[in-house]
């Protein structure tokens, strides 16, 4: 079968939207694992919104669904100012993002609940938003910032006690404690360890979590994904890696061609990746990167095409393995009856890139 039969195979039932009572179940629950699936339009407000507006729910009949933003615009209606539907989904406050830069300016400030009054920010609100964006309180993130600032001095260079002390530790020994806490080995071991900084960005269908060595991206999942913590654990193994929040150099070209990407104008990345793996896995994620934009195969055609005609379910496992959506792109692989399958960052997502790729490479 070939790759274009098997992209005109796809079941055009599965561009559809979901019911109208799938849907407004969704708007009642504010669900977001349907984010990017549909917009909600509000009759007796004239606005619209996403499926997981935090406004109160209108009544069913008051109601009409759309597929895109620009349907609901060119049907009248304005954007909520409550849920912001022409941003991209998971993208942070502006309060936040300032709070951010100044916690990466100064990773040694020790933020205390009258700093954020000072900002005009209410310590409870902030609370609430790093427990449910990063899972963590904004201290505790905090606290982490600065011991991967004493980390990125003692890998450029620097003894224990100048990268403690420069980065805001008042003792070795409480430096050492957050180290033991935070990574299982001692700040003399870390030297010797690699270091992953991670960070969410926003996208439109919803906020990714990214990763990066100084050698390249090895991580880009979307932030809901079931496997994210285990993808994280095996990054510490397979890499001897410390993860911790921070900002990459890698990270600006990173947004900037995913950006790119989403507004079609880019349909190959040229991002340096850090893939650790069984030698199997990297086979799988090699073909992977060859399929083209557009395009879609199925599990048999990879399996042939790294030799192993025999092992589809093992290819099908290690598409799962992929640690960096999008860039190596396991949702172009499809199901041999031409049915999209086993995406981990959820079908509707997997709906979304084919769509978006075979429109503009028609364009």
């Amino acid at each position: 079968m070939s790759t274009q039969t098997t992209r005109e195979r796809i079941d055009t039932s599965e561009r559809s939207l979901p019911s109208e009572e799938t849907m407004y179940a969704a708007l009642l629950d504010r669900d977001t694992r349907f984010e990017g699936i549909f917009i909600v339009g509000v009759r007796t407000t004239g606005i619209f919104c996403r499926p997981g507006c935090t406004a109160r729910a209108p009544k069913r009949e008051n109601v009409e669904f759309f597929a895109t933003t620009q349907d609901a615009l060119t049907h009248g209606y304005r954007p909520c100012k409550v849920c912001r539907p022409m941003e991209p989904a998971g993208a942070s406050p502006e309060w936040v993002k300032r709070l951010l830069d100044a916690v990466q300016r100064d990773p040694a400030t020790r933020w205390k609940d009258q700093d954020l009054r000072d900002r005009d920010l209410e310590p409870s609100r902030v609370r609430r938003w790093f427990k449910r964006h990063h899972g963590m309180t904004f201290h505790a993130y905090c606290r982490l910032v600065r011991l991967s600032a004493a980390f990125g001095r003692i890998r450029n260079g620097d003894g224990v006690a100048p990268a403690a002390f420069g980065a805001g530790y008042e003792s070795l020994s409480g430096f050492a404690d957050a180290v033991k806490q935070a990574t299982g080995t001692t700040p003399s071991d870390s030297r010797a360890r690699a270091h992953v900084d991670v960070t969410r960005i926003p996208s439109p269908l919803g906020p990714m979590l990214v990763g990066a060595t100084d050698e390249g991206i090895c991580l880009l999942e979307f932030a809901d994904r079931r496997m994210l913590e285990t993808q994280l654990a095996r990054l510490r193994s397979l890499l001897r890696a410390d993860v911790f929040p921070g900002g990459s150099p890698q990270f600006e070209a990173l947004q900037a061609q995913l950006g790119e990407y989403f507004d079609g104008t880019r349909q190959t990345f040229d991002l340096p990746l850090v893939t650790p793996g069984t030698a199997f896995q990297r086979s799988v994620w090699d073909v992977l990167q060859t399929i083209p934009y557009g395009t879609t195969r199925s599990y048999q055609e990879q399996a042939k095409r790294i030799g192993r005609p025999e092992a589809v379910r093992a290819v099908a496992r290690a598409n799962g393995d992929n640690r960096i959506a999008i860039i190596i792109p396991c949702h172009r692989v499809i199901g041999k009856n031409g049915k999209l399958t086993g995406y981990g960052g959820g079908l509707w997502r997997k709906r979304f890139l084919l769509d978006l790729e075979h429109r503009h490479a028609n364009a």
